[in-house]
């Protein structure tokens, strides 16, 4: 049995604020510790479950924050950016029996904590098919195309609930409550590892691989924070304008779906002037 666990930071214990999650400030360098903490303990559940492998894909920021060497010895870890699949990279291979989402958050113009959808800010809005969409909707959506099937989901008690939407059947941790979305109520390392441990361990039963689901097609609508930002998107093929802040695309699979949203973002990212926006 193999488990792909997708790591984000902005959910993990602790993390509340831009500069926690931010490489290189010191309390990125500090949160790391407690993100590793979570990591490892979903980690330690599914061998403790009856695992044979377990792979860890680094999904935050530039793919490079965990701290490896307080990884246990057993697992591996994909750390780095410029991947196939980005967030969810690792699925495609035909061997991963159920995939976890550590760390995650809810998607852009949402409650919760440091809420967005892939980038920090700019897109205030994703939708699929109509519904509104977090990465974890997203990225549910590429997996189940692989008959992978979400397991756990851990991040803020928002977080949390999202989850009940698009992998109604996994376990789920909430290593914090929102308050706002730079303010959460904690709880310590030692008692959300442990809570996560236990629950991966359980959902290590929940691993069994399914025929893939084709839902297709789908139309993904992104709303900006700025009318140029809709206009720059359209440079991507496929892409055109569906409001004034607004544009659509729509792709016959979810993985031509991914590949063109994060063509999307990184065009409006390089299009994003530092004052204005």
């Amino acid at each position: 049995m193999k488990i792909l666990i997708s790591a984000d930071m902005e959910g993990a214990t602790g993390v509340t604020w831009p500069a926690d999650v931010l490489p290189g400030t010191p309390q990125w360098e500090r949160c790391r510790a407690m993100f590793t903490s979570d990591v490892n303990a979903a980690v330690l559940g599914f061998y403790d479950g009856g695992a044979d492998q377990v792979l860890i894909n680094e999904a935050h920021w530039t793919m490079r924050n965990l701290l490896l060497e307080k990884l246990d010895a057993r697992a591996e870890m994909i750390t780095g950016r410029h991947k196939t699949l980005s967030m969810v990279e690792g699925v495609q291979h035909g061997d991963v029996d159920g995939i976890a989402f550590v760390g995650y958050h809810t998607g852009a113009g949402s409650e919760g904590v440091l809420a967005h959808t892939y980038l920090a800010n700019s897109i205030t809005g994703v939708w699929v098919n109509g519904t509104r969409a977090s990465e974890g909707l997203l990225n549910a959506r590429v997996v189940a195309e692989y008959g992978v099937p979400v397991i756990l989901v851990t991040g803020d008690d928002l977080t949390c609930v999202d989850a009940a939407g698009y992998a109604p059947g996994a376990a789920t941790v909430a290593v914090k409550d929102h308050v706002s979305r730079y303010a959460a109520v904690c709880r310590t390392p030692a008692r959300t590892a442990a809570d996560i441990r236990a629950a991966a361990k359980e959902a290590t039963a929940l691993a069994v691989r399914h025929d893939p689901v084709r839902g297709g097609p789908f139309t993904v609508e992104l709303e900006f924070d700025a009318a140029h930002l809709a206009m720059s998107a359209t440079v991507v093929p496929g892409v055109e304008r569906s409001g004034e802040r607004k544009v659509a695309y729509t792709s016959e699979t979810m993985y031509e779906g991914i590949r063109a949203f994060k063509a999307v973002t990184t065009v409006v990212s390089a299009a994003v002037e530092e004052q204005y926006g």
